[in-house]
């Protein structure tokens, strides 16, 4: 398969888990708190480990060439871009209102009756802002994805696996205040599907944009950034939101076993 239609697909089946998220909400049972924390953590852990053991290394690969030193500064300076970038995105973006097994019980509930007009319509204006929310979250996702797809797919698609299963609940919480609203679980489970393409957009943007510029020095920039803003989703998205869903330790203990299972998959490919 060609390597550029391989790391599409790659992005695009991890931006359509955010519609697998608005549909588990909206035609069926939602999953456990329990085991939504434990992915949560487990995405957060893969994240974490392929940046600092896989990513890192071969950004510092492409930017040192020969000075070591000046690749140690571009790469610190590239990987706190990223981390910058991220803060600044998340400053001015609404937080993502992540539901409990009781929320979304409520949710439930509350269809079976009718809403006065001032909740409809705040509930309208939530969905329409977290779905916003979610749309410029996925855009830098879906650039991380494609591009480490298209350099090594191994690598790509860990972190699409991790980047889908951290889509699910957001596609949950995009789809449950629109539900609310407007009653038509055709729209609300559309607009959770929509707000996911942001990822294989900003790869397809991504890749017109940047392909006739590519050199090792720009690959080098681009992966360590990638890098940073990997580092800060799963520090201050993934994490907290786990332990929204639970205050115990499975967060931690997914983080453990996300790590370990990304390291036995590195360990498996380098045989």
């Amino acid at each position: 398969m060609d390597p550029v239609l391989l790391a599409f697909l790659v992005t695009l089946a991890a931006g359509l888990s955010t519609g697998l998220g608005a549909g588990i909400s909206i035609f069926g049972r939602a999953q456990s708190d329990r085991f939504i924390a434990l992915a949560l953590g487990f995405s957060a852990g893969v994240m974490i480990y392929v940046s600092f053991v896989e990513i890192v290394p071969k950004a510092l690969d492409y930017l040192q060439g020969t000075d070591p030193a000046d690749g140690a500064i571009n790469l610190a300076v590239a990987f706190l871009g990223g981390l910058l970038l991220m803060a600044l995105l998340y400053r001015f973006l609404p937080d993502l209102p992540m539901q409990n097994a009781r929320q979304r019980e409520k949710a439930r509930q509350t269809v079976q009756s009718e809403l006065p007009i001032e909740p409809v319509q705040k509930l309208f204006r939530a969905g329409l802002l977290v779905a916003l929310a979610v749309t410029i979250h996925n855009f830098p996702e879906g650039i991380a994805t494609f591009f480490l797809t298209l350099d090594d797919p191994a690598v790509g698609i860990s972190v699409a696996t991790a980047i889908a299963i951290h889509n699910i609940p957001e596609g949950i919480a995009v789809a449950v205040p629109m539900y609310l609203a407007v009653r038509r679980k055709s729209l609300a489970f559309g607009l959770g599907v929509v707000s996911g393409l942001a990822e294989p957009l900003g790869a397809a943007l991504g890749y017109l944009v940047l392909a006739p510029y590519i050199s090792d020095q720009l690959l080098g920039t681009l992966f360590a950034s990638v890098a940073g803003i990997m580092v800060y989703i799963a520090l201050d998205s993934l994490l907290p939101a786990a332990r929204e869903f639970h205050k115990g330790q499975l967060a931690i203990y997914g983080v453990i076993v996300g790590m370990a299972v990304m390291a036995a998959s590195i360990v498996l490919f380098s045989l």
